[in-house]
Order: C-alpha cells, then structure tokens, then sequence
C-alpha cells in the first residue's frame, strides 16, 4: 500500500510540475516580448523552443506521443499571443493614429511594403504585409497607428488587438492546462497498471 500510495504522489508531483511549468512558459516568453519589444524574432525562438519543450514533457508524463502532439494546438495559440501581445500593447497605449492613403507598393517575393501619405505628407513608416495576396490596394484609404518612438512597427488600426492576443494566451494556458491534467491521470494509471510499452 505504501508502494503504491508513493507512486501515486510522485504521479501528482509530476503532473503538477509539468503544469506549472506550462504556466511559466507562457509567462516568461511574454516578459520576454515585453523586454525585447520591437524585435519578435527572440520570442519567436524562445518560445518555439520553450513549446518543444513542454512537448516532451508531456510526452514523458503521458508516455504516448498522440497527447503531445495535442498541445500543438493550445502551444501555437501561446507562442503568438506571447509574441504578439506586446507590440499591439504598445500601439494601443502610446501608438498615434492616422488616416492615410496607399501612395506605392514594392514587392519583393511574398513580402509587399506600402508608402503611405498622412495629413503631413508621406510617411517615414512604411506598412509591412507578409503574404501573396495583401489586401491593400494603391488608392486605398485606411487608419493606421504608429509609434512616436520608432520602436514598434507601423500597424493597421484595423488589425491591432492586444485583448484579443491575451484572450488567445489565456486560451493556450487553459488548453495545455486540460491536457496535462489528462496526461497526468492516464501516466498514473499506465504505471500503476505496469503498462510500460508506448501508444
């Protein structure tokens, strides 16, 4: 009984580890963009390493990769808001908004920069899109909000959204804290089943 009352503890403690260290991911990858502000690609790599990592460990606690392929889902869903929520932060607390015009595009393979054209004259900023397909024209007219102090990119107004960032964080914390939980539970029945072979 004593055996098996050990198991069962060092079953929780492993769990519980594990999602905590769920929880510190999230939050210090954020600090990390927080820190970093302007330049995405160190959270970028922290926390696609820091998601690897948690990976692993649930697939340690769980002892079956199918689970850990899960917390693909809920990771993704931390990694971008933790990048992302930041910038955006930024912008909505301190960024200046503008309307403006699309005076010119460039291009270069899938990457497309606009020239805009404010109240003052053309931009010193310039709007970034990544993608084969932007969906800004020249001749459009949209609002933008840009940084006084340079740091962060120029945005779309339109596409600035710290709250929903966080509630896309908060969503990734909830979700791998469910599939730890569901690990956690099926490794102790696994081990005190015996069951050593993975699924």
């Amino acid at each position: 009984m004593r055996d098996a009352e050990v198991k069962a503890s060092r079953s929780v403690l492993a769990a519980l580890s594990v999602l905590v260290f769920g929880w510190v991911i999230a939050a210090g990858n954020t600090g990390i963009a927080c820190a970093a502000v302007g330049n995405d690609v160190i959270p970028i790599i922290t926390g696609t390493l820091l998601c690897l990592v948690f990976m692993i460990a649930l697939r340690v606690l769980h002892r079956a990769w199918w689970l850990a392929v899960l917390s693909a889902l809920p990771g993704l869903l931390i990694l971008v808001g933790s990048v992302q929520h930041a910038p955006e932060a930024a912008l909505a607390s301190r960024g200046i908004r503008e309307n403006v015009v699309i005076t010119a595009v460039s291009a270069v393979s899938t990457n497309h920069r606009f020239t805009l054209a404010g109240a003052n004259g053309e931009l010193a900023q310039t709007l970034e899109y990544r993608g084969s397909d932007p969906d800004y024209r020249v001749g459009d007219r949209i609002e933008v909000i840009r940084d006084p102090e340079g740091v962060v990119p120029l945005e779309d107004a339109a596409k600035v959204d710290p709250r929903g960032r966080l509630n896309g964080l908060v969503m990734g914390v909830v979700g791998w804290s469910v599939l730890t939980v569901l690990a956690g539970w099926r490794g102790h029945v696994r081990r005190r089943k015996g069951v050593v072979y993975d699924d």
